[in-house]
């Protein structure tokens, strides 16, 4: 965790530079933009810290707004939860203030306007840290009322957050049974949706491709193998996962492509 401070005042995002964890760069309560790509260059952000507390190397560019030597760097850009402890993170370059003004959120602060390059901050994701920050991501489910365009950035956060969630707890012991819920399994990423919950819990990660499902099944990620996968619905989860992709002896449906991952890995699934 690389954020100082405490709680108390509203403090949801953070940035430190990335070149040294000691260039601390200060806090904000605000980051409009962040998860808006702008739509000239794919990864590109115009972001609005608002309640900004600039420290270290950000604060010295701001001398410099509209010069070259406005461009702070590379950093790290921490998402906190209420206790400001970094619920996530996401690397951005070339971080430079286009623009900085007195904020009415207090004494000391200043709005910053400040383009940079993110493209793993996908458009969406804001909206599952809220859940996370303010504690309403505590049943599993929350996720089937997704548009199909928002499931990768649900995906993307239970990555990300995936420290935070677990925090430090070891893998469930082998021999485990889970149960997924296969009755909104459209697509194949609704099913890394149903998957993450079915091991991890509300907003849990166990992989959203297939490289990275191979990864979790070798452990480190919530269960050690062999464990038993319950796949409830299944019928109707095989009838949508009909897509065929390529395997080493040709190919498959996504469907019985799983059950070959499954089974390669150690896990019996049970379909019911």
């Amino acid at each position: 965790m690389r954020t100082p401070g405490q709680g108390g005042e509203e403090r949801k995002y953070a940035l430190t530079s990335d070149e040294d964890d000691t260039d601390f760069w200060g806090f904000a309560q605000e980051a409009e933009g962040l998860f808006t790509p702008l739509p000239e260059e794919e990864g590109a952000r115009r972001v609005h810290l608002v309640g900004c507390l600039p420290r270290g190397g950000l604060l010295k560019s701001l001398d410099h707004v509209g010069s070259r030597r406005a461009l702070a760097g590379n950093a790290w850009f921490d998402l906190l939860d209420a206790d400001a402890a970094t619920m996530g993170s996401y690397f951005v370059n070339e971080v430079t203030v286009v623009d900085v003004q007195h904020s009415a959120r207090g004494a000391g602060r200043v709005d910053l306007t400040m383009t940079l390059w993110c493209e793993n901050a996908l458009p969406g994701a804001d909206g599952v840290w809220d859940l996370i920050r303010t504690g309403r991501l505590n049943r599993t489910g929350i996720w089937h009322q997704l548009a199909p365009e928002d499931r990768q950035a649900w995906l993307s956060v239970a990555l990300s957050s995936r420290e935070y969630h677990r925090q430090g707890a070891p893998d469930a012991a082998a021999g485990q049974v889970f149960t997924l819920d296969g009755r909104q399994v459209v697509d194949i990423d609704s099913f890394y949706c149903a998957v993450g919950e079915a091991i991890n819990g509300p907003g849990g990660y166990f992989g959203w491709n297939l490289g990275a499902l191979n990864d979790c099944l070798r452990g480190g990620w919530g269960a050690a193998t062999p464990f038993t996968l319950h796949w409830g619905s299944s019928a109707e989860a095989r009838a949508r996962l009909v897509e065929r992709v390529p395997t080493r002896g040709g190919e498959a449906s996504l469907f019985d492509l799983l059950l070959e991952i499954f089974g390669e890995q150690g896990v019996d699934v049970v379909l019911r």
